[in-house]
């Protein structure tokens, strides 16, 4: 796909319409597709089945979703990093927020997230009424369905959509609930934001119901969806929503009353890492990995290195921390705050992020989705937006006090709603800094992107009224889908 791109969804129903498969257990999650068979024949054993539902984890796993490039385009986008490289397979025009709906990231992105929903959808209608497994094995499996549907729903939302508070009757992006698997289905217009969240949270909390509590081991707790998934990404998606009420709802599932806050149910016991740095360095599947995309077979999974966040962060690197960003915060200059521990110094004098540190090919860092830190600080701000204060310092602390045992803010920093909000957006970005949430904090918030230098010169600022403020609706879906406006 080029000028490929012409034919863009076509690939997406070949992709789908050509089940794949790859040999695996329950024990051992193999994201990898090895071969593949006619769709009469997927869904015919349970051993196919779940191969086709370990399948959709591996579309989570393509290179420009989880695999690595949505995170590096998302910080890309944001203020904290300059880029050294001015190369266009190096996203220099992401960076430089330049780019355009023939772009091929553009429609890498927008290709890989329908690729993951229409694999959902396929599951879904194969599994509704099946007599080949269980009911109550056919529901998780098409809950787990429903939380990769859901997931890529919302990257394609925060990419591709204006922010739910800015315009949440803006359009958003088409809603495909039915499994396509031939030509001819592809028209179909968007539906609004709010339509678009409606459905996520419907299929959250529809997953949520049917997820099992846990799974057998570490490995597949962090790898597949369980409920604390489920409930973890909702407490996302109504921050994203400011809907305050329904975040704590959501956290209040899986986050005790008081510290040390922490949830276990099944075998599952999800709370903040003791050592800050043991997320990093081979603790993939520890406590507080409640969703991760893995990198852990070495025989069938090598992620592309232009995608590898080590690559772009240490080994080349294409982004570097940029002076005017957080890493000019006290917090990261500070040796008694273990994320200091987390930026290094290059031959080129530039300040680098070493939080994934697998810095020789094959790169298999794995990559983190949702952690029980962002519960917590997702708590906390809907708590202080609601007047619970106390509340929400009690969590921001443990999340401070992690990395830096004993930290009190300053009464100046948390005595008050506005001063704890940015106290607290402060923290997300020491906390999460390389993890790809710094645009949707900015974006959820309808702030500017602001402007930032690198070695290829200086990327101008984005107001929320701009039409770069969001990624152009790709040319691949608007050749070949009549119905799809453009943004």
């Amino acid at each position: 796909m080029n000028s490929k791109y012409s034919s863009l969804f076509s690939f997406i129903l070949c992709c789908s319409f050509i089940l794949m498969f790859s040999s695996c257990n329950e024990d051992l999650l193999d994201t990898k597709p090895n071969t593949s068979i006619d769709e009469k024949d997927a869904f015919s054993t349970p051993s196919r089945i779940l191969s086709q539902v370990n399948n959709l984890y591996g579309r989570l796993q393509n290179e420009s979703l989880y695999g690595g490039r949505l995170i590096v385009f998302n910080e890309q986008r944001s203020d904290e990093f300059g880029q050294n490289d001015g190369n266009a397979a190096t996203g220099s025009a992401v960076w430089n927020q330049n780019v355009a709906s023939t772009n091929e990231y553009i429609n890498n992105v927008w290709s890989a997230a329908y690729t993951a929903i229409n694999s959902s959808n396929i599951v879904i209608a194969n599994l509704t009424n099946t007599k080949v497994i269980s009911d109550s094995l056919a529901k998780h499996y098409i809950a787990e369905a429903k939380f990769v549907r859901a997931l890529s729903y919302l990257v394609l939302l925060q990419t591709y959509a204006k922010p739910y508070n800015m315009d949440k009757a803006a359009l958003g992006v088409p809603l495909r609930l039915t499994a396509i698997t031939s030509e001819g289905y592809n028209d179909l217009a968007r539906s609004s934001v709010e339509e678009v969240y409606t459905q996520i949270i419907k299929d959250l909390d529809e997953a949520e119901q049917a997820l099992p509590v846990s799974y057998s081991s570490a490995a597949l707790n962090s790898s597949r969806a369980h409920r604390a998934t489920a409930i973890a990404l909702k407490t996302r998606v109504y921050l994203n929503l400011a809907n305050y009420n329904m975040v704590i709802q959501e956290a209040k599932k899986i986050v005790s009353t008081s510290a040390p806050y922490q949830y276990s149910e099944g075998n599952v016991n999800h709370k903040l890492e003791a050592n800050f740095t043991n997320l990093y360095t081979g603790s993939y599947t520890g406590a507080e990995s409640i969703f991760s995309i893995p990198f852990a077979n070495s025989s069938t999974e090598t992620p592309f290195s232009q995608s590898a966040l080590a690559f772009n962060y240490v080994t080349q690197p294409i982004l570097f921390l940029a002076k005017g960003g957080i890493v000019a915060n006290p917090v990261l200059q500070n040796p008694a705050d273990s994320r200091a521990t987390m930026i290094g110094i290059n031959a080129a004098k530039q300040s680098i992020l070493k939080k994934f540190n697998i810095t020789t090919a094959p790169f298999r860092d794995y990559v983190p989705v949702i952690r029980y830190a962002e519960v917590l600080l997702n708590y906390a701000e809907a708590a202080a937006e609601t007047g619970e204060l106390n509340t929400a310092v009690a969590l921001l602390h443990a999340v401070r006090q992690r990395s830096h045992a004993g930290y009190q803010f300053a009464d100046a920093e948390i005595n008050t709603k506005q001063a704890f909000i940015q106290t607290i957006v402060t923290e997300r970005r020491i906390e999460f800094l390389g993890e790809g949430l710094r645009l949707q904090d900015l974006q959820r918030r309808v702030e500017k992107l602001p402007a930032k230098t690198g070695s290829i010169g200086t990327a101008p600022e984005v107001f929320p009224d701009a039409k770069n403020y969001i990624w152009p609706i790709p040319s691949g879906e608007l050749s070949t889908n009549k119905l799809c406006l453009p943004n």
